[in-house]
This record gives structure tokens, sequence and C-alpha cells, in this order.
């Protein structure tokens, strides 16, 4: 099962996780609370005397960008501004380290090298004399790239901060779109949390069943699994473009897995000997050398 959903701005802002828009400005998480103010004066006014003498300049700043985000939302919106998520749903199994999806799609995972020595195929139901299957989902989403070029250099408006501004919430657009899509996959189109009752705060704290860990994050450093990624669910469907080194265009994109364990947690692989590299090389077909550009970050 292979599923594209397109949504209008309006209908993934109540997701967006203003505590990473807020990090990507230099605010420390505690000025992301504006984010869950009344937008009235008083209530903003009360939330500012919150914080000591020393800190309310850097508090009302927050309070100003916030209000200026929410401007450029609703401006975004009634350009037409789109943001699309494209995912599936296979059968698949582990194979030691691997993930054999549909019987004939490999996706290799690594291993920690230190206690207590996890992989993300640990989560996947073992090949097994039976024929049983797992399900595991595969998925992208973007944010139209219309976004992040508003004001930019060269433009006939062209206004840096602006521009900076429209980035960034192109950014957390993209990562809104897919826990609103997530959400609704583990509710409907996967159905393995059918009953499943959550605030958008449970949902960034990640209280829901499963995982979905991102290529290029801790536990999936490997950039080059968006190709593998592609391969099962065609990102040009929403747009997305992967360069020569697997990095996605545009900018505003996201891409992973995901994973319905009830036991599965995010980690992070950390460093990787070369006994593991070569390893990994093999098992994805590629030289050591190869492996050594994507994993540069990892190896010892």
């Amino acid at each position: 099962m292979i599923q594209t959903l397109h949504y209008r701005l309006q209908e993934v802002t109540d997701y967006i996780n203003w505590s990473y828009f807020f990090h990507a400005w230099g605010f420390p998480a505690r000025f992301a609370g504006i984010a869950n103010i009344h937008g009235c004066d008083s209530c903003r006014a009360l939330w500012l005397a919150d914080f000591p003498q020393a800190e309310r300049q850097r508090a009302a700043e927050a309070m100003q960008l916030h209000k200026e985000a929410l401007r450029m939302l609703v401006r975004l919106g009634a350009e037409g501004h789109r943001v699309h998520v494209r995912f599936g749903l296979f059968d698949c199994n582990a194979d030691g380290d691997d993930i054999l999806i549909d019987g004939i799609h490999w996706l290799s995972m690594l291993r920690q090298q230190h206690e207590p020595y996890l992989c993300l195929a640990d989560y996947v139901r073992p090949l097994n004399n039976e024929g049983l299957k797992d399900r595991i989902g595969v998925f992208a989403a973007a944010a139209d790239v219309g976004i992040e070029q508003h004001f930019a250099d060269g433009a006939p408006d062209a206004d840096a901060y602006l521009h900076l501004l429209c980035q960034t919430l192109a950014d957390r657009l993209a990562e809104a779109a897919i826990e609103r899509a997530h959400q609704a996959i583990r509710k409907f189109y996967w159905g393995y949390a059918p009953a499943e009752q959550l605030s958008i705060a449970d949902l960034h704290a990640e209280r829901f069943q499963g995982i979905r860990p991102a290529v290029g994050y801790p536990s999936l450093p490997d950039q080059s699994l968006n190709f593998d990624l592609d391969a099962l669910i065609d990102f040009s469907e929403i747009g997305i473009t992967l360069t020569e080194h697997g990095a996605m265009r545009p900018h505003a994109s996201v891409s992973g897995l995901m994973i319905a364990h009830a036991d599965a947690r995010y980690f992070s692989i950390g460093l990787i000997g070369d006994d593991q590299l070569n390893d990994y090389a093999q098992r994805k077909m590629r030289t050591p050398e190869e492996m050594r550009t994507y994993l540069a970050a990892n190896l010892k």
C-alpha cells in the first residue's frame, strides 16, 4: 500500500513543534511556551511577566517572532501552498541486521557497538519457518519548494529576515505534516492503534506506540538510505529529488521509517569500527570507501 496525502497549511499548523522552531532561531526551549499562550494582550503580558527581569527582553523578542511566524503562515496558506506526504506500508521480516521488504528489497541497518547493542531490525519480526510477516512503514514529507524560496536574494521583494522565517517555517511544516500523517497511519491506514487519543503535546512527547526514525538522525545516520526508500515509494511523487549524495531537495523535506513494535525506542548508533563498516558496506553492496563518505561522523 502506497498513499500520497496533501495538506493545506492550516491543516498542519496545530501540529508544529514550536520548540524546534525557536531552537533554530537560537532561543532556549522555555521561550517556546509562547506558542501555548492565548493570543490576547492580557495573556501575553502575563506570560512575559513570569520571566525574570533579565530575560524579559529576550522573551519579548520570542513573542514577536511567534506573532510574525503566525502571520506568515496565514499569508503562505492564502497563497495556496501545501505540504505533502508520501508513505508506504510493506510486509517485512528482519534477517540479522537487515530488514527484508516484500521478500525483495533489503534495508541494511547499523547496530550499536556499545551496550545495549540496539539495531532497528531488532524491532521487526525475524524470518521464520511459519512465514509470519511483520509490517513496516516508509515515509517522506516535503513542504512546497516555493515556501522556502520566498524573499530570496534576487527576488523583487528580497528580505533576508523574512526569507529565513519562511525557511524555518517550511522545515517545521514538513515535520508537522508527517506528525499528522503518522497519527492517521497508526489509527486508520495501518490501524494498529485505532483507539489512540493523544493531544498535540502527547504527540510531540512521542507518547504513541512505535517510533518514526528519520534518515540522518542518530539511529539512521546513513543518508544513502534515501536511495533505498526512494526506490520503494518514489519521492518524486511529492516533488522530492535526491542529490548524488542522497540529500533531499527541497531542503524542507524529511524521510524515514515507521515501526510499530510496542518496545521500540530511539537510540544513537554512535561510533562504529572498521569491522562493522566493512560488514555494512558488504550488505549495502558498496565499497567501504563509499560508505565512509556517508558515515564519517560515526567512524572511530
